[in-house]
């Protein structure tokens, strides 16, 4: 008998495997079902409208982080530079 999983589970497995950057594969074992069932929720879940509108804020969201992750790294890079600077002229 086939294990039963609510509608939650398979739009987050859905969530998962379309915005993870995860391989399908990769998701479907991670969470313990088949890549055949992965796709199926996939394709059932991908007409759902609630399912397009969080795809596209988590899209959106992502890029955000990203943009502000690199700001932070440049900051850290230029801060570091700076503590060697003034680490030099203490002498």
């Amino acid at each position: 008998m086939a294990a039963k999983h609510s509608d939650d589970f398979k739009r987050e497995a859905v969530r998962i495997a379309t915005s993870s950057g995860l391989t399908r594969r990769q998701v479907a074992s991670d969470l313990g079902v088949g890549l055949s069932t992965l796709g199926k929720w996939i394709r059932q879940f991908s007409d759902d409208p609630s399912t397009a509108t969080q795809d596209a804020e988590l899209r959106r969201e992502n890029e955000r982080l990203r943009k502000e992750n690199r700001i932070l790294r440049e900051e850290r890079e230029v801060l570091k530079k700076a503590a060697i600077f003034f680490a030099g002229q203490k002498q």
